[in-house]
Order: structure tokens, then sequence, then C-alpha cells
């Protein structure tokens, strides 16, 4: 595998809010930096965007709104439970706090129903 390329700004802007979220932390995920909660992946910078996971039905809702489509890193099919968010500017991540909170909680219940 090369070298993972990702928006560096972005990283900055995402560390910016979701590291002050307690239990989330910052990591790696095939050489790409991620974010876990409770040692779950949430999120995931990839390329010219960033990979969040949501429930199958939000993200199917979400698909198609501007600049959100399928998260099919390293040329995978697609994946039911996540949504890849590709924004032109690294600050535009801040309007997407909302749906970054939502995938903290959801993985968190997961991880809960688990244990």
């Amino acid at each position: 595998m090369g070298i993972a390329k990702f928006n560096v700004e972005y990283k900055k802007i995402l560390d910016s809010f979701l590291l002050k979220t307690p239990g989330v932390v910052s990591g790696k995920m095939f050489g790409y930096p991620a974010y876990y909660i409770n040692k779950k992946l949430f999120a995931c910078l990839y390329e010219n965007g960033v990979g969040i996971k949501i429930p199958e039905d939000k993200a199917n809702e979400l698909i198609g709104k501007k600049g959100i489509v399928h998260f099919q890193p390293l040329g995978r099919a697609k994946m039911r439970e996540w949504i890849q968010i590709n924004r032109e500017r690294s600050e535009d991540y801040l309007k997407d706090q909302e749906i970054f909170d939502f995938s903290i909680k959801f993985v968190s219940s997961l991880a809960s129903k688990k244990n």
C-alpha cells in the first residue's frame, strides 16, 4: 500500500472539535488519521474527504446532498453504514458537527450493546 493521501487542513479542523468530545481519541486506520469512541472507529480522513459511520437509514437520507457520497475506501464496495463528506474548504466541516455528533452517539450505542 502506498502513502495515505489526505488533507492535513481537514485534520486540523476535525481535531479542533472532535477531540474536545469526552472519550474521543485520534488514531489511524489503514494509515489514515481516524477518530475512535470507546475503541470503535467512527470517522476517518480519506483522500479528499472524511468517512463517517452512521445508521444505514441516515446514510441513505444524506447521500446525494451536496458533497455527500457513499464511502468506498481503497476501491471497496459501498459501505451501508458509512458516508463520505467532501468539502471544498476545511472550515466547511464545522457545519457538519451535527453529523459527527450523531456518529459518535451511534457508534457508542453499538459498543454498549456488545458489552
